[in-house]
């Protein structure tokens, strides 16, 4: 094993103060201080001021208020809604305090540092209140945690995810001191972790185990980093007893058991087993956090760097609910899957980590907030033809809110690392590092990935001879990366960690300059599926669609408020890759004349009304609808698929004309369009298809000016069985429905006539359709309501 040196703390990439003895092998590889480390203008610097300007629109009395709640203090401000005065209170005020220690080390907001001490001080008064360390907003926290520490451990799963929820604070805590060096915040979080030991000693280890079923973060990282602070083992025990061993034992063991589990919730138990090995050594917790990785990155990651649909890790060998579904990939998985990338990479310095990074931050953390209004996405549909929601500050509590905001305030971190005597350089952004122990200052320019080149000048040096560590792209061809020092050739070597060395004695105003020529190629699903990404480099291309009907762009406070509901256009109707290659279709994608980034792919692209379409970097795509992924067919294939286009379209057209009004069930603007109303009443996605179903009933109002209406349409999916329900309009009943499951396995539609004494008397055409289940049984999952002309 390849242990590192015990006092870097992982997730935020400093040193801490206190040391402990590292391993004898240890490497000695860190992470430059983030204040070390300054962004030049460029889409990360800006992506940095757009995130500050959201962080000052908060209101802190308003974050701390269950804080201030819980511990029976009077609080200065009402709680924000949505996430956090719904059973999740709190937990976006520990991510403030990560996000504003972040933003001072980076940026040195004097704002970001004057908010950080003022939430630490209230945070304070706060544990002080509780009197045996704990600080959190979770609703009943003094009933929830005295019933836990009696060891009536299912009072958990009455709460939100509580633990969870605590984590964020904990990690806030940690992170406030080791990027500002606050005392106040280390000795809170030293108390906040003898409150973890305490719980852990009181428990079972059976009980703790069950406690971890539910979705909790990773404190085990935590009290591995106060091990690593402290010294105390007790902090190290404890870390041990909170890692979850159903999700450690497959891994150790290099099992795959992972589909379909709720991913987020698995990411950040493995930071802590990566957090653990590094600071004890455990060799079989380093190799649990090592297959993990692969096989997310390898068997489970889309093209943008992301993974997960529904929150759901896909199997590993079917990916067509990525295509149908509209909940992509979550923004949080993939700040957690950086954190645990870079704890990877500093005890194994491999360029195949940072190959992922790069895609990653990018394709998925880059594009994942507003470029100029600020707001954070939640899911990333890679459904073709859908579209992305943002938060607000006012409105949005979610978690990739909170991640969110420490997302683009971090971009520094991973730029360069060093050890005693060499400077890598891993991400091709443009900064400034200054290398304090070496009197070192590089500065890297350019206005990459628009431009296929980067450059370092050594801006100050009194060491003379060092290494500079360039890092040489798996997206660039072999020997196809060039350097040269002060304008002559230097003679490259990409060494087995996929990195070239470049060891002189160097001098005030040295200039090296490295060529990256890119190349495009096409990608496909992680389960070889027909579906095609254009990767340019380390960039996803994605082609615009326009913004036709998307009803909300950025969030309310409702509970779903951060999930892309709109209309889910057909994905028979979306472009599609025609050729007959095998392999590579890149040879059809072609530049654009002026336009850096921006390609054609005429040749390629259809149906015909396609042709125009242009390929664009996707950090670059908001407020659209958007494809990043293509359906893969030959000229064959695809004149079937033309037929079957017409014949639908000509079907569509005739039904249109038939249709009076329309509701697509589960969608949140066409069910407000309609007044619905309900009760005890859900909604859910099949095949990429929102649907409404009840226990009890729900209804819409539909809009009939004409009194044309006659027969309603009913969309149901073909195997539901056991479902009994009436319909009823204007509260007259016009027939009873029972589901047998006999009718296949595709969607498929029947027609209920609405009779005439019915209709004649509807004041102004009004007809209120009302679906009630049948007693002991529920109504079908209803896709469509649609009311049809005579």
């Amino acid at each position: 094993m390849k242990a590192f040196f015990a006092i870097a703390l992982i997730s935020c990439s400093l040193t801490v103060k206190a040391q402990i003895p590292s391993k004898p092998d240890a490497p000695g590889l860190k992470l430059f201080p983030i204040k070390d480390v300054h962004l030049l203008p460029s889409p990360f610097k800006s992506a940095e001021s757009v995130d500050l300007k959201y962080m000052l629109a908060m209101d802190p009395d308003r974050l701390l208020a269950p804080f201030l709640r819980e511990a029976g203090l009077p609080a200065k401000a009402k709680s924000y809604t949505n996430w956090e005065n719904t059973g999740l209170d709190g937990h976006v005020g520990g991510h403030y305090l990560t996000a504003l220690a972040l933003m001072y080390a980076s940026n040195g907001s004097p704002e970001a540092l004057k908010r950080l001490n003022y939430m630490l001080d209230e945070l304070k008064r706060c544990q002080d209140a509780n009197g045996d360390g704990y600080v959190g907003g979770v609703p009943g926290s003094k009933e929830l945690w005295a019933e836990v520490f009696k060891g009536n451990v299912g009072a958990i799963g009455k709460k939100w995810v509580p633990f969870y929820n605590i984590h964020k604070t904990f990690a806030g805590l940690r992170d406030a001191y080791v990027l500002t060096g606050s005392q106040t915040a280390k000795n809170m979080f030293i108390k906040f972790g003898d409150w973890f030991v305490k719980l852990s000693t009181t428990l079972t280890p059976e009980q703790l185990q069950t406690i971890l079923r539910t979705e909790h973060g990773g404190p085990n990282e935590e009290l591995a980093d106060l091990y690593a602070l402290t010294g105390d083992k007790k902090y190290l025990t404890a870390a041990y007893s909170f890692s979850h061993k159903a999700i450690l034992e497959p891994l150790e063991k290099d099992e795959d058991k992972l589909d379909n589990l709720h991913a987020n919730t698995q990411i950040p138990k493995v930071i802590g087993f990566k957090r653990i090995a590094d600071v004890s050594g455990d060799n079989q917790y380093d190799e649990a956090a090592r297959f993990f990785w692969n096989t997310v990155v390898n068997k489970r990651t889309v093209a943008i760097g992301g993974n997960s649909r529904r929150e759901l890790f896909n199997p590993a060998n079917d990916f067509s609910s990525m295509i149908t579904e509209t909940q992509g990939p979550e923004t949080c998985n993939t700040y957690n899957m950086l954190k645990l990338t870079e704890a990877l990479f500093l005890t194994d310095a491999t360029s195949g980590y940072m190959d992922f990074y790069e895609r990653a931050l990018y394709n998925h953390i880059l594009s994942s907030q507003h470029p100029t209004k600020g707001g954070f996405v939640y899911f990333t549909p890679m459904r073709p033809g859908h579209y992305r929601i943002y938060s607000q500050p006012e409105t949005s509590m979610w978690c990739c809110v909170g991640s969110g905001m420490e997302n683009h305030a971090k971009y520094a971190e991973m730029i360069y690392a060093h050890d005693a005597n060499n400077l890598f350089v891993n991400l091709f952004i443009p900064s400034t590092v200054n290398w304090k122990a070496k009197g070192v200052v590089l500065t890297q320019n350019n206005t990459f990935p628009e431009t296929e080149k980067t450059s370092f000048t050594v801006t100050e040096t009194k060491s003379g001879q060092f290494t500079i560590q360039v890092r040489y792209p798996s997206w660039i061809k072999d020997n196809g990366l060039k350097v040269t020092i002060n304008g002559k050739a230097f003679a490259v070597t990409k060494q087995a960690n996929g990195y070239v060395a470049i060891k002189r004695a160097w001098k005030k105003g040295d200039k090296v300059t490295v060529d990256l020529p890119m190349q495009t190629k096409t990608e496909r699903m992680p389960d070889n599926s027909n579906y095609e990404a254009v990767i340019h480099g380390p960039i996803v291309m994605a082609a615009e669609i326009g913004n036709k009907d998307i009803p909300v762009l950025f969030a309310d406070d409702s509970r779903m408020g951060h999930a892309p509901a709109g209309k889910i256009l057909p994905l028979q109707n979306m472009p599609m890759f025609v050729s007959t290659a095998t392999t590579n279709d890149a040879s059809f994608i072609k530049p654009v004349g002026n336009q850096p980034l921006t390609y054609s792919m005429k040749g390629l692209v259809y149906p015909e009304k396609f042709q125009s379409l242009k390929l664009v970097p996707f950090y670059k795509v908001h407020e659209n609808r958007y494809v990043i992924y293509f359906e893969k067919e030959t000229p064959q294939s695809f004149e079937v698929i033309k037929q079957k286009l017409a014949a639908e379209e000509e079907a569509a057209a005739k039904l249109a004309a038939a249709t009076v009004d329309v509701i697509y069930s589960g969608e949140q603007q066409p069910e407000s369009d309609h007044f619905i109303e309900s009760e005890n009443s859900a909604t859910g996605v099949t095949r990429g298809r929102q649907f409404r179903n009840a226990k009890g009933w729900f209804s819409y109002k539909l809009v009939d000016k004409n009194k044309e209406g006659a027969t309603i349409r009913l969309t149901y999916l073909g195997n539901e069985r056991n479902k009994q329900f009436n319909i009823l309009v204007n509260d007259q009943f016009i027939g009873k429905v029972a589901l047998d499951g006999t009718n296949g396995n595709d969607f498929f539609t029947v027609d209920y006539p609405i009779p005439a004494e019915v209709l004649s008397k509807a004041m102004n055409g009004g007809l209120t359709v009302k679906f009630a289940a049948a007693e002991g049984s529920t109504t079908a999952n209803i896709y469509e309501v649609r009311l049809l002309k005579k």
